[in-house]
């Protein structure tokens, strides 16, 4: 697993480093471009240390793509909400002393990948109703209908008769 540091903070740093043997830790040096380091070594996790919560900062976050797990000094519910519509995976506030690392890294990775997979078939469902319009005249609720009703019938989840309406084999 490789992992980016962004943290600021040394002794944290370490810290991080300690609690996750056999990671390859890559830190982000001071003043580098996150999402560019993200494009350059597609980390499989990107850790941030946020002393002081910077809602500026989250909106470079927005065009991440990987699990970002956040860890800030002080609760703030507001400056949490925002970081969650940001898309970070994991929002951690942690004060003086750093919990363990290893289970919400692991914690992040999981829910960014359930993430992931539940864009990927909102976008097929998204994708087999447009097909079910323009081929067969449908209203967008009818097509979603009939992918429901199909699911139904054959026992199968929505995103799995969509996928078969995308590549041919359901009529």
């Amino acid at each position: 697993m490789k992992v980016l540091l962004a943290d600021s903070d040394p002794d944290r740093a370490a810290a991080i480093e300690r609690d996750l043997p056999g990671v390859e830790l890559v830190r982000l040096a001071p003043g580098a471009s996150l999402r560019d380091a993200v494009a350059r070594l597609h980390p499989d996790v990107v850790l941030i240390d946020m002393a002081l919560p910077d809602r500026d900062a989250l909106d470079g976050l927005r065009r991440v793509e990987a699990p970002i797990v956040l860890f800030v000094d002080h609760d703030d519910p507001g400056f949490m909400e925002a970081a969650i519509d940001a898309g970070i995976s994991s929002y951690n506030v942690v004060g003086a002393s750093l919990p363990a690392v290893k289970p919400i890294v692991a914690a992040a990775v999981a829910l960014y990948r359930r993430h992931r997979a539940d864009q990927t078939e909102r976008a097929a469902i998204d994708r087999a109703k447009a097909m079910l319009i323009r081929s067969r005249g449908w209203s967008e609720p009818d097509a979603h209908r009939w992918l429901r009703r199909r699911a139904m019938d054959r026992g199968k989840r929505i995103a799995d008769i969509a996928a078969a309406v995308l590549a041919g084999d359901e009529a």
